[in-house]
């Protein structure tokens, strides 16, 4: 990795007692942890100059130590990934922070190289996060958080309902909103902040945590990628990764 005159450090959140997953960063998907598929994935970005794993879990730490990376340990009571996230860099010299979610082994370091890059040109930029174009019937499922934007290119809402509404078709409107890609990046300053904040109304009720974001005044630059998120968050998820794995790299 090539480190920029901006220090850019990605963590890659890995609790150990994930609900619907427990132990889910040391699950095999194909030859290799899922883990491992992350960090693999997050050391081909050209912009991050380094990455930690914050876990709660003696068998992660091990797990990344004997992968090559470093690795802070985190309580395991933290409400979020991005509590984790802060807390493992609170102490670090660090102006840009990129949360990796430790549940997508096809994330790619070109994917991480544009989320931090208008960080690059804009001091003042608070976050940035990902999105690709969205599907109808991806448009309908709650499952799918949607984002509309303005026309410079930023947040104005995220929602998990169809948006903008449309009072003439009850199908919604897919050209006017992008599928939201959870993949985050901040100022640090801003990610204290953020977790400073305690969860507020219409994040609690959509069950989105960048609502808070907005909350708080945040300008959120909305990257446009050719990127499919296909994360791991139950067991029944493996099959389908390692399908799209071997579709990308051949044998896994």
């Amino acid at each position: 990795m090539v480190a920029w005159p901006m220090q850019i450090v990605g963590v890659i959140p890995a609790r150990f007692g994930s609900v619907r997953f427990p132990g889910k960063p040391l699950t095999p998907i194909g030859s290799k942890p899922l883990l491992q598929w992350v960090l693999e994935g997050a050391r081909q970005s050209s912009k991050i100059s380094k990455i930690l794993v914050a876990t709660d879990d003696a068998r992660i730490k091990d797990l990344a130590n004997s992968l090559g990376a470093e690795c802070a340990m985190t309580a395991s009571d933290l409400p979020t990934g991005s509590d984790r996230v802060w807390k493992a860099i609170e102490h670090e010299t660090v102006d840009v922070v990129v949360n990796i979610q430790g549940d997508e082994p096809l994330i790619s370091g070109e994917v991480l190289d544009a989320l931090v890059s208008p960080f690059m040109s804009d001091p003042q930029l608070d976050m940035a996060t990902l999105a690709c174009s969205i599907k109808p019937d991806e448009l309908q499922s709650k499952n799918t958080a949607k984002i509309v934007t303005n026309h410079l290119g930023e947040a104005i809402y995220f929602s998990r309902f169809p948006i903008p509404y449309s009072r003439n078709s009850y199908e919604g409107q897919p050209d006017a909103c992008l599928k939201h890609i959870g993949i985050y990046a901040y100022r640090k300053d801003f990610l204290k902040k953020f977790c400073d904040q305690s969860p507020v109304s219409f994040e609690k009720g959509e069950s989105l945590e960048q609502l808070r974001a907005l909350y708080l005044g945040a300008r959120i630059k909305v990257v446009k990628v050719d990127h499919q998120s296909w994360g791991v968050d139950t067991p029944e998820d493996v099959e389908l990764v390692v399908k799209k794995l071997k579709e990308k790299y051949g044998n896994v």
